[in-house]
């Protein structure tokens, strides 16, 4: 199976595995395209700003009304392996039984809602009119209940400190603090706060793990995870970030499909 893929990927092309805020930076740039120096880079004129459409209008002025500091974001995005044949954030959250596979945080500054979370450029710091656009799937919002309040921000403020040290994502999903994953990242920011919001999971112990053996025996042959490892997951009602207690639900969207702001579907 892997070898028919590695020729139809090779020799036949396919989708080029670059998310919608990939399309947003400059061709050939290097380096972390929402970090420190290229988010001062767009302010100085050095890199061209991002153009807002109408679409990322409303979505702004819908962060603006709704979001809080510390909010927790799910979505479910396009990221894809293979040369973009392998929906990977569609498999991580389906064989981890959540709607999700990506989370960030919400911080507002200056009065706009922005984005910190993790992905394999680094930590990055987007507007949250950009973030949601790869969002591909399901999307939804949780906030911690008010008299923790004190945790969000603190929460908040764990990540404004990896961005600006620019803390390197964790290919191998380890549960240490010298990298983080994106759902990591989150967690951790809460426990730095003084709060878990959940606890890890193993591999194996993935709710739909069982329903997909050629997939989890390929990424335990060709990746150095283990099905023993222990990891955080944006969850469901039983794990993950998702079941915390403490958190509330400020929007769900109803069905998984990308949810339209102007409409609510």
């Amino acid at each position: 199976m892997w070898t028919f893929v590695w020729f139809v990927t090779t020799f036949l092309g396919g989708h080029d595995g670059l998310e919608p805020t990939d399309r947003l930076v400059p061709r050939g740039y290097q380096g972390n395209p929402w970090g420190p120096e290229a988010n001062q880079s767009r302010l100085t004129g050095a890199m061209p700003p991002v153009i807002e459409t109408l679409e990322m209008k409303q979505w702004r002025l819908w962060g603006k009304a709704t979001l809080r500091e510390g909010d927790i974001l799910f979505r479910r995005g396009d990221a894809r392996l293979l040369f973009g044949y392998f929906p990977f954030s569609r498999f991580l959250a389906n064989v981890t039984g959540s709607r999700f596979s990506h989370t960030g945080q919400a911080a507002i500054e200056d009065g706009e809602p922005f984005v910190y979370d993790m992905t394999k450029a680094g930590v990055r710091r987007q507007p949250f009119s950009v973030w949601i656009l790869d969002n591909k799937g399901p999307f939804a919002v949780k906030r911690i209940r008010p008299e923790r309040i004190d945790v969000a921000h603190k929460a908040v403020e764990f990540c404004r400190d990896v961005y600006q040290k620019q803390v390197p994502f964790d290919y191998d999903l380890n549960l240490d603090d010298t990298s983080y994953y994106c759902v990591e990242l989150t967690e951790k920011s809460y426990r730095a706060g003084g709060m878990a919001l959940s606890e890890p999971v193993l591999i194996g112990d993935m709710e739909n793990a069982a329903e997909f053996p050629i997939c989890i025996y390929a990424f335990s042959k060709l990746s150095p995870l283990r099905l023993d490892q222990a990891v955080f997951f944006p969850g469901n009602e039983r794990h993950g970030i998702w079941s915390c207690p403490l958190l509330e639900t400020v929007y769900e969207s109803p069905k998984d499909e990308v949810v339209n702001v102007t409409t609510g579907h």
